[in-house]
């Protein structure tokens, strides 16, 4: 079953960011992940909820997007980001 990784992200060092944003994606292909949202306009349609900027990446399994989150590949990314920003993210399960 599919996985998803979204998160919210606010940017406060725009420089360190893009470094992040470079190192990403070779992180994601060994645990099958790919972006599907990644950065572009946003549209509020109903309540409160007024992000800056989403990303999405899927997986083919909640359990492939854990072993990425906590994986070496992207243990200095992630921390990279941390410094970067703030990030709200979760991991849902996807439908077959």
């Amino acid at each position: 079953m599919p996985a998803y990784v979204i998160a919210e992200v606010a940017t406060t060092d725009q420089a360190a960011m893009e470094e992040y944003r470079k190192q990403v994606p070779a992180t994601l292909a060994r645990y099958g992940g790919r972006f599907v949202v990644r950065g572009g306009a946003c549209q509020t349609v109903e309540g409160e909820w007024k992000p800056t900027r989403l990303v999405v990446i899927e997986f083919p399994s909640l359990a492939d997007a854990k072993r990425w989150y906590d994986s070496e590949e992207y243990r200095a990314p992630k921390a990279q980001r941390i410094r970067a920003g703030r990030t709200s993210m979760i991991m849902v399960e996807g439908v077959a």
